[in-house]
């Protein structure tokens, strides 16, 4: 007598794999993953393979952030120190025989791939600290605080060494945000506050002696120097330097409250707006989809922020929280960082807008982040504190 076996359905078969997930959450990623599909394909329908490839990094993201997603906060934990320890080893190789590109020295041939050890970084470095603070929970003191200190400063050090001042302090950012929520006190966050403000003001109104030619600012290399001084004015040089920022700023402008309408962004279809379906991609969705858009944009970030610091609030260990706080709080830099500079407010230092932006280290970075947030979630679900 024969025997048969019937395969469970696929959803059924699906259902332990998203069991605990946030609704919410996934929700907020859902509708800014279908905003950088329109995007995209508005402003990349005439480059070929663009929206393909595009489509494809975002289902490998996704891929990564379902993976990543099973792997309870214990397990990750435990992969901190490791992750921290090959980061930093991959870079100071960078710093030994890396590969140079448009005079940086950011990326390394390991024969089958080439890759940029920073991007590591972006995830290992909350780890790191996120670990550190879980062990030294309940005890915290100083010294606590300056070996965090200390672990930040060795890979961001060799990141600005690359030079990479994007990447570097978005690294900066990602531990920094750990070290906060950590509990590092107000006394030592405000002083550095002031004198940033202080420091912002004192540029804007020296702009004229200190962007002068000949200039050497020494703490800086010249092209960010020259970053700074285009932000500062745009219109000194603006067929040269001040050309991405400027065309960003019309684009943006041109848009008015409704937007041109959907693939009808002249500014981005004459290939006014640079690097439209990279960096600049948020001048192009302002020129189509206007005021209006935006705030419809900004609307979608900030609830998949709120929500991702809610999940963070509610994990059961002190690493859940540091880890989900400062991975979430990353994205909102990105955000905050790209429109910035697109806008004119920032200088230009090539962050990508997550979910909107092409690109593949940085989408699959994306993917792993969240998959990590999820995990947070996910574990306070199934099993209760």
């Amino acid at each position: 007598m024969a025997v048969v076996i019937e395969k469970p359905p696929v959803l059924s078969r699906i259902a332990p794999l998203v069991r605990g997930f946030d609704g919410q959450f996934l929700l907020a990623v859902a509708l800014l993953a279908a905003i950088g599909q329109v995007v995209m394909y508005s402003v990349a329908y005439d480059i070929p393979g663009r929206y393909l490839d595009h489509l494809r990094n975002l289902l490998i993201a996704a891929g990564a952030m379902l993976v990543v997603s099973q792997i309870p906060p214990q397990r990750l934990q435990a992969l901190a120190v490791p992750a921290y320890v090959a980061g930093v080893v991959l870079l100071i190789a960078v710093e030994l025989f890396g590969l140079t590109r448009k005079g940086a020295q950011r990326w390394l041939d390991l024969g089958v791939i080439t890759i940029q050890p920073s991007e590591l970084m972006k995830i290992a470095m909350p780890l790191m600290l996120a670990w550190w603070f879980q062990r030294r929970e309940g005890r915290l003191g100083k010294r606590d605080f300056l070996a965090a200190g200390a672990l930040l400063a060795v890979p961001v050090g060799l990141i600005l060494k690359q030079p990479d001042l994007g990447t570097a302090l978005l690294v900066l950012a990602s531990g920094l945000f750990v070290i906060f929520f950590a509990g590092l006190s107000w006394k030592l966050i405000v002083p550095p506050l002031v004198l940033g403000a202080v420091g912002v003001v004192t540029l804007i109104v020296m702009e004229p002696q200190w962007c002068a030619p000949g200039v050497d600012w020494v703490v800086l290399h010249e092209y960010q120097r020259q970053r700074v001084c285009t932000l500062l004015d745009p219109a000194k040089d603006p067929l040269g330097k001040g050309f991405h920022i400027l065309q960003g700023m019309i684009a943006i402008g041109s848009g008015g409250l409704w937007g041109k309408g959907f693939m009808e962004g002249t500014q981005t279809h004459l290939d006014f707006v640079p690097e439209r379906s990279t960096d600049f991609i948020f001048a192009a969705f302002s020129e189509e989809f206007g005021f209006l858009g935006v705030l419809g944009l900004l609307a979608a970030y900030t609830y998949f922020v709120a929500r991702g610091l809610m999940l963070a609030a509610e994990a059961s260990t002190l690493f859940g929280r540091l880890l989900a706080g400062a991975l979430i709080l990353v994205q909102f830099v990105y955000a905050f960082v790209n429109m910035g500079m697109v806008s004119g407010i920032l200088p230009v230092v090539g962050v990508p807008l997550p979910f909107l932006s092409y690109g593949g280290t940085a989408m699959v970075s994306l993917g792993a982040s969240l998959g990590m947030i999820l995990s947070v979630g996910r574990y306070k679900r199934l099993v209760p504190a």
